[in-house]
């Protein structure tokens, strides 16, 4: 089950690769308040998840710059458990105002980073 996951993960990454959307070029004052919203935002993924894959995507097509973390590290991975309350990927740690929200659901990040940025 390793090897076929691993060669499907492979797969992923490449295809991601070849096919890789086109990120959105915005004016530069404008692309800096976009990165000032954004510096609050950090996705936990693992590199070759099709789920994070598409957020990934979401997030170039964009042309956000979110920090990934890789969830694979255990340090990460214990931060996303005791912090976010469980090992799910991927997850987007939302910093506002003090408060800190983790959003689990590749399909609700997605809608999230779109109606924030769009």
């Amino acid at each position: 089950m390793f090897i076929i996951r691993w060669v499907l993960g492979r797969i992923i990454l490449l295809l991601n690769f070849i096919f890789s959307p086109k990120k959105l070029k915005r004016e530069a004052s404008a692309q800096a308040a976009i990165d000032a919203q954004t510096s609050s935002l950090q996705l936990y993924q693992y590199q070759a998840c099709p789920f994070c894959v598409k957020v990934r995507r979401d997030i170039r097509r964009h042309g956000l710059n979110i920090k990934t973390v890789d969830a694979k590290l255990e340090e990460n991975k214990q931060q996303l458990k005791s912090l976010g309350g469980k090992v799910q990927v991927p997850c987007l740690r939302i910093e506002e105002a003090e408060q800190v929200t983790w959003m689990y659901e590749s399909s609700a990040i997605s809608e999230y980073l779109s109606k924030r940025f769009a």
